[in-house]
């Protein structure tokens, strides 16, 4: 398998297909759902995202100049099962500087074609704003540091050292926000289900990152499936684990659940985040 100079972890496997799982909702409704893992070992993804990513990032690079120090695949795309026509894929371009003289022509290289095949949610940042940033926002790093890869550049993200002293308090405060905007959400559209399941499906793909921390605030490594992450983390704060598979559920499952089951999936999952919350504030770390 050709690799990029530099590539230093990923994953997407060619030759598999996404495994399924099959779960059943408060109804007996039987759902399968794509299960979304990232291998250990690294892997690239396909070519043609390879190559949409080169062409997407030669008139940035062009844009930054010697400002420019390196791009990493992140998120999704990263994981097995990764379906470009579902999901944009995640780029993290990270330059030296970036003036406010750079940003006008840097906003005109970026390609934003809706209709792209391949489509790319950038995000820019200096070594300067990662490097103060640690300490604030250790949950995003330690993911990052666990599953990137490099497209281009000079790779640092491996070498990081990020301070876990603020961990369970990051963790408490990005539930306890999920936790009042799914509250808010089933306020203003419960009268109009079908908005619940499509708000509890945008909300999914933040909680799996949290997830995942919830697991090294115990000391553990997270498993590679999203289901057994969240199954694991139920298990550990005393969770029902089919409720809180719930938004991970809609957002997956194939078909989608109707909007009557969607409506029970929320408020057990809401029910899920509240007790979650809860475990996290009087969790001790030692």
């Amino acid at each position: 398998m050709r690799r990029y100079p530099g590539t230093v972890r990923g994953a997407w496997n060619q030759g598999q297909v996404p495994r399924r799982r099959v779960f059943l909702t408060t109804g007996g409704v039987r759902l399968t759902v794509r299960c979304m893992t990232t291998p250990a070992s690294p892997i690239e993804p396909p070519r043609a995202v390879l190559d949409a990513a080169l062409t997407w990032l030669a008139p940035v690079r062009a844009a930054l100049g010697t400002e420019f120090f390196a791009a990493y695949f992140t998120g999704s795309v990263l994981a097995e099962g990764f379906d470009p026509r579902r999901s944009r894929v995640n780029l993290l371009v990270v330059a030296r500087e970036l003036p406010g003289s750079l940003l006008d022509p840097l906003s005109a290289s970026i390609d934003r074609d809706s209709k792209a095949l391949v489509r790319f949610e950038p995000l820019f940042v200096t070594r300067r704003q990662i490097d103060a940033s640690l300490d604030v926002f250790p949950i995003e790093w330690l993911d990052l540091q666990e599953s990137h890869l490099l497209v281009q550049g000079e790779d640092f993200l491996s070498t990081l050292e990020v301070p876990r002293a603020n961990l369970r308090l990051q963790c408490e405060h990005e539930l306890r926000g999920k936790h009042l905007r799914l509250r808010q959400e089933y306020l203003a559209a419960a009268q109009h289900p079908e908005r619940l399941r499509a708000a509890l499906m945008n909300l999914a793909s933040g909680f799996h990152t949290l997830f995942r921390t919830l697991l090294r605030l115990r000391g553990e490594t997270p498993p590679s499936s999203a289901e057994s992450v969240i199954e694991r983390v139920a298990e550990l704060y005393a969770l029902d684990a089919r409720g809180l598979l719930g938004a991970h559920v809609v957002r997956h499952a194939d078909p989608a659940p109707s909007i009557k089951e969607a409506g029970a999936i929320y408020l057990r999952f809401l029910g899920e985040i509240e007790a979650l919350v809860a475990a996290i504030d009087g969790l001790l770390i030692p």
